[in-house]
């Protein structure tokens, strides 16, 4: 047992250092740390120890007492200990001001759009795009005619549901001109195997412009050119609905996210209707199911005139009469639980409809919230252009929106304010940012767009007789630096042909890339991206084309 220690350790904390000091340098009083964190200290303790050696062969010297009057105590105050506390504290909070100048800074400058704000370096997602295959074996599906099983009928429109955008079963719903609706299970197959079980639906027997599936993925609404919607449950195969009220082809139709029960629908003649599938039918049929009133009607919503004072005049260019303007788009956008947005053929001004809204008291006609404040199809045209597709971005492109006109670009809108997104030209000129490709046509209203669930990427059909696609990365439109490049700087878009022939209209995106394009030749292919694949057959594209179409590098 060691013997105990003939006096008590000392304190904690003592007022005691282990250094030697030369006597000729006087000491400074230590700063009170009750001063700094204003924590209750016992007293210093004032008693004169010796102070311990440092060295086992140097012997302890006294500690220098001085005595310091009560008035000096200020003086202190003003100088500086390099290796005190308070110093530490200081180089802290400097450093954290710092940090905090330079956050809020970039915030700022983001915000306010400045030239110099950060901005990180964009990974582009090209070379995913240029590697899209689709194979003749195993990705190719048919649009039967119901008037003859050996011929082929041209698809209209298309949608994968909502399921299949978030990776479950790939199940795509294809409108013909003959108001057939195939669903089919685009899910990946070996070579030459048999296609997966379709679901044959027959709502109209006139030509589907528009489909779309409900948010459950239960019911179908179909939009034709006789001037009906028909919502159709999937499981059973009957039409549960029919909404009639449109006097021309009812070109779009778009489901409420939020409700299951409400669908809005846009015609040739220039009207909106609103429709709740809950209110009482004015009566019921077998084969239509029950026949529904809208809600809420909105006249010219475009501008223009009615289809009746329009008369039997018509254009010469699109067949439809003289001073009406189509509605061509319905989006219900994610920022807004109350309203959607819509296009029409005449311009690319978007405007933003309120449901809540009562009609005007001298009028009678419901106001839009607000419209676009600028035309981008104007900025580089001496007269406006319409808009064929519409279409809302998500994930890194949340907040946009995307809008093909009939000058073959694909225009970016802010969602919140419908504001045509802009760029720096050269000197003090600003431009719309638009996509856009050099084989890309877009000459009539039957070619589509679509935005994939990622939220990166863009698909454009192609008005051309050979079965033209093109991808386009938007997944940087979202951010300040793209809006300060150039024109040339632009990332151009991928092509994808070769696997149909005649003008692709309609197209859609599922989950993991995958995407099926449907022609005017009455096929339907699935684009899927494969790296290796793609590598073989641009190394020996002769033997390739018997087995694959892929995408082809031209811009």
């Amino acid at each position: 047992m060691l013997p105990s220690p003939e006096t008590s350790p000392r304190p904690a904390l003592g007022n005691r250092t282990n250094v030697p000091v030369p006597a000729a340098t006087p000491l400074k009083p230590a700063k009170s740390l009750a001063s700094i964190f204003c924590l209750p200290t016992p007293a210093p303790d004032r008693e004169n120890r010796k102070r311990p050696c440092s060295d086992a062969g140097e012997q302890s010297k006294k500690r220098v007492k001085i005595e310091i009057k009560p008035e000096d105590d200020d003086s202190w105050e003003d100088e500086t200990d390099v290796g005190s506390d308070m110093e530490m504290e200081d180089v802290a909070s400097m450093w954290t001001r710092c940090r905090n100048r330079r956050v809020f800074e970039i915030s700022r400058q983001r915000a306010m759009g400045d030239s110099g704000a950060y901005r990180p370096k964009h990974i582009t997602t090209r070379p995913i795009l240029q590697s899209f295959v689709s194979s003749h074996k195993s990705d190719t599906y048919k649009c039967l005619s119901i008037l003859s099983e050996s011929d082929l009928t041209p698809p209209y429109t298309c949608q994968y549901s909502h399921a299949a955008k978030i990776g479950r079963t790939p199940h795509l719903a294809v409108a013909t001109e003959q108001g057939t609706v195939y669903i089919y299970n685009t899910a990946r197959r070996q070579d030459w195997e048999y296609e997966a079980q379709r679901a044959t639906l027959q709502p109209h027997r006139n030509g589907i412009f528009a489909l779309s599936w409900s948010p459950s993925d239960v019911l179908l609404a179909t939009s034709s050119g006789d001037h009906v919607t028909r919502v159709t449950d999937v499981t059973t195969g009957k039409t549960v609905y029919t909404l009639q009220k449109h006097l021309a082809t009812v070109k779009c139709n778009a489901w409420d996210p939020r409700h299951e029960k409400i669908l809005s629908t846009g015609g040739r003649d220039g009207s909106i209707c609103v429709w709740d599938l809950r209110t009482k039918a004015k009566k019921s049929t077998k084969e239509g199911g029950e026949i529904l009133k809208p809600v809420v009607e909105i006249m010219t919503a475009h501008g223009g005139s009615t289809l009746k004072e329009s008369g039997k005049r018509r254009g010469k260019n699109t067949g439809q009469p003289l001073g009406v303007r189509s509605i061509t788009n319905i989006l219900y956008p994610d920022v807004d639980p109350y309203g959607f947005v819509t296009s029409g053929s005449f311009d690319g001004i978007l405007r933003h409809w309120d449901i809540r809204s009562l009609p005007n008291k001298n009028t009678y006609e419901i106001m839009t919230t607000f419209d676009s404040p600028s035309d981008p199809t104007t900025f580089t045209s001496s007269r406006p252009r319409g808009i064929i597709s519409l279409t809302a971005g998500c994930g890194p492109t949340s907040g946009l929106l995307f809008a093909l006109g009939i000058d073959s670009k694909i225009h970016t809108y802010s969602s919140s304010t419908l504001a045509p997104l802009s760029y720096s030209g050269t000197g003090s000129t600003r431009k719309g940012l638009a996509f856009d490709h050099p084989n890309m046509h877009t000459n009539d209203f039957y070619v589509r767009t679509s935005t994939s669930p990622c939220g990166c990427w863009i698909a454009c059909g192609g008005a051309s007789t050979d079965g033209r696609a093109f991808l386009f990365d938007v997944s940087s439109a979202n951010s300040a630096s793209v809006r300060y490049r150039s024109s040339q700087s632009l990332e151009g878009g991928v092509e994808l042909r070769g696997a149909q022939s005649g003008n692709v209209g309609a197209l859609d995106w599922a989950a993991d890339g995958m995407l099926a394009t449907c022609a005017d030749n009455g096929t339907v292919r699935v684009w899927r991206p494969d790296p290796e694949v793609w590598r073989r057959c641009k190394e020996d594209p002769e033997e390739g084309k018997w087995d694959w179409s892929w995408a082809v590098e031209t811009c």
